[in-house]
């Protein structure tokens, strides 16, 4: 079955939770790629470079298909694990949460440890704007310059989004087209006459 849309967050949620002495700060951040997950778990870093532990998770793509976790030093399963279980309750994907701890003295045992995760994980994401957003497959088109506005006229006619455009006597266009609307577009947009048309991979 196709999927034509997914749950992400628009902006950055934060919250903290304590337990027996322990504070646990999470942060949860829309993420594309593993790249920009790690550059957040390092800005995590330099911000409380005296925590214990930077626990993480993140889940990536449109069909949520890419996916990590991490205890970061915490006991097997206590600390990614809850992590991810909470982007995955609410089905978000493009969602990176890091849950830094500092120790408070009381050891809280596993069960302790997935509860605070759990907990601060949630909290942080009930502050995130959560978003509806359609997946897209994208397309080049090239056409003549006369043509610039029949196209654009249909990219708007079915939800496209221009994402690259080079203006000259043969123009070209990058655009995503909602998986929801691809049928009609191509149908449409191939009664235009002399257009290169493409996916892009």
């Amino acid at each position: 079955m196709t999927r034509y849309a997914y749950n992400t967050i628009s902006g950055p949620g934060s919250a903290e939770c304590k337990d027996r002495g322990s504070r646990f700060l999470a942060s949860a951040y829309p993420v594309e790629d593993p790249k920009s997950c790690k550059a957040w778990l390092g800005e995590m870093k330099k911000l409380h470079p005296k925590a214990t532990h930077h626990c993480s998770a993140y889940r990536l793509g449109p069909e949520g298909a890419q996916f990590r976790s991490s205890d970061a030093g915490e006991p097997s399963g206590s600390a990614g694990k809850p992590i991810l279980a909470q982007i995955d309750r609410l089905e978000l994907t493009g969602v990176l949460v890091v849950v830094v701890r500092y120790f408070g003295g009381t050891l809280l045992g596993i069960g302790g440890l997935m509860t605070a995760y759990k907990t601060a994980a949630a909290l942080a994401l009930q502050t995130a704007p959560i978003v509806t957003r359609q997946i897209e497959r994208r397309y080049r088109i090239g056409f003549q310059y006369d043509q610039m506005d029949s196209v654009l006229k249909v990219l708007r006619q079915h939800q496209g989004t221009v994402y690259r455009q080079e203006t000259r006597l043969f123009s070209e266009l990058e655009a995503g087209i909602p998986l929801v609307e691809e049928q009609r577009f191509l149908e449409q947009i191939g009664g235009l006459q002399g257009l290169d048309i493409m996916p892009v991979d």
